[in-house]
């Protein structure tokens, strides 16, 4: 499994770790990154992540056998209606997105004739952003969920399976409505709740986040991640979100109601529960 060209849109921490793992696997001959800002791209040509770029997508994907979307995900159909002309006959076109569901479905419907959509998720990453952080082993031993649907082509979602086994990714295949249920919960509204505490504090007095200590960094780190990023995670996901705010929102009401009441051995035992769930996360 081998790609003359790809294409990269979005040359970000994701994106950039992507081309440098492409690079030290050996799968490709040439990489042409593409974004907004011209002065990112050219470090990264610079740092040698990329081979080539071009600001217009279009002439990105020009002969690309494999083009990957790794801009935020609100991006997507816009820019799929730019480059869909100039796409290569044969070639694949995937993603890194966080949120799937009907996005995936979107995605095939602007796909030109022989060329395929395979959506996929690789659940790493960091709060830090950029190319400076990237690097070729990000994927090892990470999660990539990948959402195949009934018109995704066996060949080609055979070919995105192998790329991401050669990353030393660990592939789960999952329906695309199902993936954004899942990770509404344990992706999602972590992140929601990380803006939401910080802001929280800053709404008593932001001064009070100088005495905070290792444990409410390590809460609040994902707090730190690209808000246009997750933005439209947020409103793309946001039926999901919701359930998942609204049972959040009963267990945060629960819990004041124990503190209201001073019921020590409730509070002990929902404590207890989340102790036990948190530890038994990768056993099984």
């Amino acid at each position: 499994m081998h790609f003359n060209k790809i294409t990269i849109l979005g040359v970000g921490l994701i994106g950039a770790s992507f081309a440098l793992a492409m690079k030290k696997y050996g799968l490709c001959n040439e990489i042409i990154g593409c974004g907004r800002r011209e002065g990112n791209l050219q470090r990264a040509k610079e740092k040698g992540i990329i081979d080539d770029y071009h600001i217009d997508p279009s002439e990105a994907c020009h002969g690309s056998d494999l083009v990957l979307f790794a801009s935020p995900v609100g991006s997507f159909l816009d820019i799929i209606k730019k480059i869909r002309s100039s796409l290569k006959n044969g070639s694949i076109v995937t993603d890194v997105g966080s949120v799937k569901g009907g996005l995936v479905f979107d995605m095939e419907a602007f796909m030109p004739e022989n060329v395929w959509f395979v959506g996929c998720h690789p659940i790493t990453g960091s709060n830090r952003s950029g190319i400076d952080t990237a690097t070729a082993d990000l994927f090892h031993r990470a999660k990539c969920v990948i959402t195949p649907t009934e018109k995704t082509d066996k060949n080609a979602l055979e070919k995105v399976i192998a790329l991401w086994k050669t990353f030393g990714s660990v592939i789960e295949l999952i329906n695309p409505h199902e993936h954004d249920r899942i990770y509404a919960f344990v992706s999602h509204l972590p992140h929601l709740i990380a803006y939401a505490i910080m802001n929280t504090v800053a709404d008593r007095d932001s001064s009070y986040l100088k005495f905070s200590g290792q444990g409410f960094m390590d809460t609040t780190r994902i707090a730190s991640s690209s808000p246009e990023l997750w933005r439209d995670i947020c409103l793309l996901n946001k039926d999901n979100l919701l359930e998942s705010l609204s049972i959040f929102k009963n267990n945060l009401e629960r819990l004041s109601q124990h503190l209201r009441a001073s019921d020590s051995e409730s509070l002990e035992r929902e404590f207890k529960r989340a102790r036990i769930l948190r530890e038994g996360i990768g056993q099984n």
